[in-house]
């Protein structure tokens, strides 16, 4: 088993914010090429081949880089347009999953990839995805980790946005008691936007890593970050985002705002937005805060008879609802619904 040293911000702060990087202990790396064979693809007009290594400008780490580019048992790039979803199913037979995934969008596109355990074994899954969007095209994305809390879960996404293209990008990060995932979009398009919303679930010892970077390139490009979480018993989350606005991107525009409800008094939660700007010209805010469920909230609820348990529920479910409607399979939305039943306040005396 290794301790790896993961997710570094692109500038170094303070140590005494312990948020530079994420120290995840206790992972076993594979070192060979496992077997994955439950894997269902649905699309239907996106061409497919086989790929080799795509070094990415950021990731989560060069340890698990390699991991990828050495045992990878899922490559594949596609290009194309339309309809496309990937579901990994881990079970009992396929608990280790390397996946290196390259999308090159030229048109319109509804992208949906899913990562499920119907096991209670421990799973591992390190991948990364390259996204492209091309000249005017809109691309709807979302990625969906729904392990069980036994797994590792490490998550590396890519983004290179052409002139006004569109990318709105979802995740839904619940499962894994380790969840590591980094995000990296290049809006260097003229009029580019990229839109990121993310839910994150953290309980029991769940432990939570965030580290978003976009870099502003074109003129009038739109970068939105909005993330909406909750913990509870003793897990634990590192956020950490990055606005860079870069030379020449005059009259861009970039916000990033992220929120986390702590249900214990053990959760722990820190944050890390950063804005770093060579132009003039451009608009940027961040803001992040964390607190506990609103006591007016859970009084309203809870006159309408309502119970203590069910009313932190609902108000949960009602933060992350705009979010999780950018799901467009139903049964994908309701089983993240059904993970939301899992938060149990601690009710104050």
């Amino acid at each position: 088993m290794e301790e790896l040293i993961l997710n570094e911000t692109p500038v170094r702060t303070s140590n005494n914010f312990r948020i530079n990087n994420i120290s995840v202990e206790n992972v076993t790396l594979p070192t060979k090429k496992e077997i994955f064979n439950n894997i269902d693809i649905k699309q239907n007009s996106f061409e497919c081949e086989n790929i080799s290594n795509n070094p990415f400008v950021y990731g989560t780490g060069k340890v698990l880089e390699d991991n990828i580019n050495n045992f990878a048992n899922h490559c594949l790039k596609m290009q194309g347009k339309g309809n496309l979803t990937i579901t990994y199913n881990f079970d009992d037979n396929n608990t280790t999953l390397i996946n290196n995934l390259e999308i090159i969008a030229d048109g319109d596109s509804n992208i949906l990839i899913i990562y499920k355990s119907n096991t209670d074994k421990k799973c591992f899954h390190n991948g990364k995805i390259k996204l492209t969007s091309k000249e005017n095209a809109k691309v709807d994305i979302a990625i969906v980790n729904l392990l069980n809390n036994n797994s590792d879960h490490f998550e590396e996404m890519e983004n290179d946005l052409y002139a006004d293209s569109t990318v709105n990008y979802t995740i839904i990060d619940i499962g894994g008691k380790n969840s590591i995932t980094n995000y990296y979009s290049n809006a260097k398009g003229e009029k580019s936007v990229n839109e990121l919303k993310t839910v994150y679930l953290g309980i029991e010892n769940q432990l939570k890593d965030l580290n978003y970077v976009a870099h502003l390139n074109g003129e009038k490009t739109v970068v939105n970050i909005d993330v909406q979480g909750a913990l509870k018993d003793i897990a634990k989350k590192n956020f950490k985002g990055t606005l860079d606005f870069k030379k020449g991107c005059k009259k861009a525009k970039g916000d990033e705002n992220e929120f986390c409800m702590l249900l214990s008094d053990k959760a722990k939660s820190i944050a890390l937005p950063m804005l770093l700007c060579t132009e003039d010209d451009v608009e940027g805010n961040h803001s992040t805060a964390s607190g506990k469920v609103n006591a007016n909230d859970l009084f309203y609820i809870m006159s309408r008879g309502i119970e203590y348990k069910e009313a932190i529920k609902l108000i949960v479910r009602a933060r992350f609802h705009k979010i999780i409607e950018n799901i467009k399979d139903e049964d994908i939305k309701q089983e993240i619904l059904q993970e939301i039943l899992l938060i149990k306040g601690k009710k104050k005396k």
